[in-house]
């Protein structure tokens, strides 16, 4: 029996060596009996360099990980024990499929023997991740105590590189384990480089010049950013737009704005009345789509060539089912292809019509949305940009705070990285998303509203893992409290003999200040006006004491603001005539 446990010991070891060797190097691990030798395993690469990170909540441990995985484009495991452990994973492992993000799940099981015969905590794990996982593999179902060292690594190259395919995202790795569990004193294999080039992706379909001519006039739309860096995307950016004159109708996420590049922020509300901008025959669209519905009901309406490139997703990503040309090589390799040259006279114009539209409609929100005015979540967006630090990570909560960031916010003095995980747009895990960004980059802001905060509560507890694990992250976490769902309050509900507040809103008795405070964070309430928010500001963003996790809470009134949102919206024939040059 104590063999039986030292085989388990050192087949983990073995397999955690061959992932550490391939590159893995953060892991997050979760409590329980069944993973044991995969705990241990964990532990005695700590000093080789795995950085592991520890939670009792799988569900906010993978949203964690999926976090850790958005910094830099690597894999992130996740280890958990059998049974309902293995289905708090599928939140994360549906956002990771959808935004294209690597990340590796590692079940312990238990061994065939006791499957389907009413074994305590035995259930159809296997299955419950299987939809949205690029791969499931199991280990020998008598235990993985079976599996000699070759079929460990196999098992390990094979999750790595499906990992890091086309496009990326979650594999599933289900590893049975017989019983005794527990060992003393086994040796753990140490890690090597495997030499294999696990690490690029599988190659991709050649780009061709096809569906658009950078001799007449276009429009860049560039979505959402999603993993890794991104400076040879921006670099390929920057050459087109000096070789077509095309502006860049830029998602708050992509990372675009900012940067020297002739970027329309304001496209919510400039395609709001389609009079209000120029004619456009060509629209190369980058990524996914942004959030916006204006935005979508304008190109819907466009009678002009599109061409969507992909950064290697070659799975269909356009939602208005236009049946318009994809490609899946990737801008720098598709902005190679094209002749060189200078804009033409006429694709020059265009984009100076935009950037002048773009002009007028932001010198017009400086005046409605101005510094010295109240405090609205429009507002606060666009005192926000302004305001941070330049090169300050910023993560926006689904729901309102990235809706107003794209629409309100304009353009940084100079770029920073704005992070929103819209790949299924849902609020499970935002603090616990947050986290993991701050883990790896250091200080992060998250812009969260108060149902997305309170739906991921248990996300506080980082904060003691965050001081032990990672002493230089600092999570700034900003919350906008209206009071329940204010994104409901701009959708057109029929409000005559509706409890909206209970059907829709659904505000909750709950005081955020006393629930972070409870796990130790430090918490403050913030000034009613955007003139008293300077000291606040400062405050949140301090880092006297090494404090890994801090709270600033702002009021606002949802239904107030989504009157706002509509006025700032009005018909250029309205009496604004911000338009007119």
């Amino acid at each position: 029996m104590a063999e039986q446990a030292l085989l388990n010991r050192q087949a983990a070891g073995a397999l955690l060596a061959a992932f550490y060797g391939l590159g893995l190097r953060r892991l997050v691990l979760c409590p329980g009996s069944r993973s044991g030798p995969l705990a241990l395993a964990a532990a005695a690469l700590e000093p080789h360099g795995l950085q592991l990170f520890t939670a009792i909540d799988e569900r906010s441990a993978a949203f964690f990980a999926l976090g850790l995985a958005r910094a830099d484009g690597l894999p992130a495991a996740v280890v958990t024990t059998s049974g309902t452990a293995v289905a708090e994973l599928l939140p994360a492992a549906v956002e990771a499929d959808r935004s294209a993000l690597p990340l590796l799940l590692l079940s312990a099981d238990r061994p065939e023997r006791l499957k389907n015969c009413g074994a305590n905590q035995t259930v159809n794990q296997e299955a419950f991740l299987l939809p949205v996982c690029r791969l499931l593999l199991q280990g020998p179902v008598a235990g993985l105590h079976g599996a000699d060292d070759e079929r460990l690594a196999t098992l390990a190259r094979t999750a790595w590189r499906h990992c890091l395919g086309v496009p990326a995202g979650p594999v599933h790795v289900n590893l049975p384990f017989e019983e005794p569990l527990h060992a003393e004193g086994a040796n753990v294999p140490a890690p090597a480089a495997t030499g294999d080039d696990l690490g690029l992706a599988p190659p991709v379909p050649a780009p061709t010049p096809a569906g658009l001519d950078p001799d007449q006039p276009g429009v860049i739309i560039a979505g959402s950013w999603r993993r890794g860096p991104a400076a040879a995307f921006a670099g390929a950016l920057r050459r087109l737009c000096r070789r077509t004159g095309w502006p860049v109708l830029a998602d708050p996420a992509s990372g675009l704005r900012g940067l020297p590049l002739p970027v329309v922020a304001g496209y919510d509300a400039l395609v709001a009345d389609p009079a209000l901008v120029p004619a456009v025959g060509q629209v190369l669209r980058l990524g996914p789509l942004p959030a916006s519905r204006r935005l979508h009901d304008w190109l819907a309406g466009l009678d002009a060539r599109q061409l969507l490139v992909t950064e290697g997703d070659p799975r269909p990503l356009d939602p208005l089912n236009g049946g318009i040309p994809q490609l899946g090589c990737g801008l720098e390799a598709w902005q190679a292809t094209l002749p060189a040259g200078a804009p033409s006279e006429a694709g020059a114009d265009l984009g100076r019509q935009w950037l002048q539209a773009e002009e007028r409609l932001q010198a017009a929100l400086d005046g409605s949305l101005g510094a010295d005015g109240p405090l609205s979540e429009p507002a606060l967006a666009r005192w926000l940009q302004q305001q941070l630090p330049a090169g300050l990570p910023v993560m926006l909560a689904n729901s309102s705070p990235v809706r107003d960031w794209e629409s309100w916010a304009g353009c940084p003095q100079r770029q920073r990285p704005v992070v929103s995980f819209r790949g299924a747009s849902g609020i499970d895990g935002t603090l616990s998303l947050a986290a993991g960004l701050a883990a790896a980059w250091g200080t992060v802001l998250l812009v969260t509203g108060d149902l997305a905060l309170l739906h991921d509560s248990n996300g506080w507890l980082w904060r003691q893992e965050l001081a032990r694990r990672a002493p230089a992250a600092r999570l700034r976490v900003l919350l906008i409290d209206n009071g329940g769902g204010g994104l409901f309050e701009q959708l057109p509900i029929p409000r005559q003999g509706l409890d909206f507040e209970r059907l829709f809103a659904m505000p909750q008795a709950v005081d955020h200040e006393a629930l972070a405070a409870a796990h130790g964070v430090p918490t403050r309430r913030g000034a009613e006006r955007l003139p008293g928010l300077e000291a606040d500001l400062e405050w949140l963003l301090a880092d006297d004491g090494g404090e890994p996790l801090r709270l600033l809470r702002l009021s606002t009134e949802r239904a107030a603001d989504a009157r706002l949102r509509s006025r700032l919206l009005l018909s250029p024939a309205g009496p604004a005539g911000w338009w007119q040059p």
